[in-house]
Order: C-alpha cells, then structure tokens, then sequence
C-alpha cells in the first residue's frame, strides 16, 4: 500500500506509444551489448582445480567431480552460512538467490548441472535445506581452500574434461542478480525497487534502505527488525514470529 499520489504523467496511446519507442532502441543496444559480454565471458582462460576434492553433502563426503553428474558443466551458487544460527538468521541475501533457484530442470535440459555449496558445516545445513524445502543438491564446502570455499554470495561456473574439472567464470557483486528473475520484474514497474539508490523522478515513493524487503514479519510488512525472517521462510512449515536473529550483530 501506499499513500502517494506521484506517478507517470497521463498520455495518450499515441503519445506513449512513442516514449516505449524511443526507449525500446536503448534496451535493444543494451540487449546487444549484454550478447557481445557473454561471447567475451565465453572466450575467458579458464584454471584447473584438483577435482577429487571432497564435499560433504546427504551421502558424506564425495569428490567435487561428482557433482557434475557425468555432465560436462557445472553452475553453482555459493550460499554464505552463519554458524550456530537459527534459520531466521541465515543470510537473507543467499535466501533470495538460493529461492529463486529451486527447480534447475531447464539448467539440466542444457547439460548443466547445479548445486548450492555453503561454508556451514553440514549437520547444520542439512535441517535449514529440509525446513526450506530445497530439492536441488546443497553440499558442504567447509574446511575446503579457494576458489570452492571462497567468494560466498556468488555464481561459479565450471567445466569438466573427463577427470579434469576446471573454473571457468565467477560472479562478482551485484553480478548474482543473474540467478533472481524477481530484480529484474521489479525493474519494469514504475517504482522499480523503492531503494534510495534509486534515480527516481521528482515526487516518488521515498526509498528504503537497500534490500529492505528481504526480510518481513509476521505480518509481512518488510523490514530489518529483529522480528523478522527471510520472505519465503514464512510460507514454511512451523515458521513463527521471533524474536533475535541469532547471531552476533544481528541486525543487518
């Protein structure tokens, strides 16, 4: 809900029809340039990684390799963990990224695989995965060097050459917005995200803070108060009202 009465002046179709015109050459050209980067990111060196590393997830230990599930891509997404919280404390940002990532079958359909890996150690994983009810594979990463156990809050791809695996692409800041279809909806409505960075006309919805949503109450009403959790969390299962995030500084 809102109370402002600022919006986009009133047109007729004609009038309007050459506005979404005139910006229609600019979101070709940026169509454009974004196929010209994934051609360029499709020609990077890629370095080696000792494959046999082992990841800890619902079977134990295995090999990194086996992630790959005999396919020759590999697409992961690398959840940041805070140790010893309560699921309400988990990071809110991964929450939006690993949500929006629950069903990999058109990744599959191409031969990529998917899997989410996390610094957590995995008896504390394995309830968070089950109360979110992710089905997609999460893996331990604990204890594991760079570039696996690093750059949590990022997308990495890989490629494997039989027994060979090799890095081939990373993600960096607002690079994992790739994963969450959700930023790029809000994008097209006429007040975008409501966060302050925005270049908002004169008049609009004041802007929150950045990434206010991630997190609601009881009530859904969005906000960093202690009372809340990541959005999804309150279509779980048993998901009540809290009262501390569980960790320390626990206010983001």
């Amino acid at each position: 809900m809102t109370t402002t009465t600022a919006h986009p002046p009133v047109v007729d179709l004609a009038t309007w029809q050459a506005a979404r015109d005139e910006l229609l050459v600019r979101e070709k050209a940026h169509t454009h340039e974004g196929d010209a980067i994934a051609a360029a990111r499709r020609r990077l060196p890629m370095v080696e990684l000792d494959g046999s590393l082992e990841v800890v997830g619902p079977d134990g230990p295995v090999p990194f390799l086996d992630l790959f599930e005999g396919r020759d891509e590999l697409l992961v997404y690398k959840h940041m963990w805070h140790d010893g919280a309560p699921h309400q404390g988990q990071c809110e940002g991964c929450t939006v990224s690993a949500w929006h990532l629950k069903d990999a079958v058109y990744l599959r359909a191409r031969g990529v695989s998917f899997a989410v890996l996390t610094t957590g150690a995995w008896d504390e994983v394995a309830p968070y995965v089950e109360f979110m009810g992710y089905t997609e594979p999460w893996y331990s990463v604990r204890g594991v060097d760079a570039p696996l156990g690093a750059d949590m809050g990022s997308l990495a791809c890989f490629l494997r050459q039989g027994d060979r695996v090799f890095l081939t692409y990373t993600t960096t800041g607002r690079g994992v917005e790739a994963a969450a279809g959700s930023f790029a909806l809000l994008d097209m409505t006429p007040y975008g995200r409501r966060e302050a960075w925005q270049d908002d006309p004169e008049g609009w919805p004041e802007g929150n803070d950045p990434c206010w949503y991630w997190r609601s109450d009881a009530d859904g009403n969005a906000g960093w108060a202690q009372t809340t959790r990541p959005v999804p969390q309150w279509t779980r299962p048993g998901a009540t009202p809290v009262q501390t995030l569980g960790r320390h500084g626990d206010h983001h």
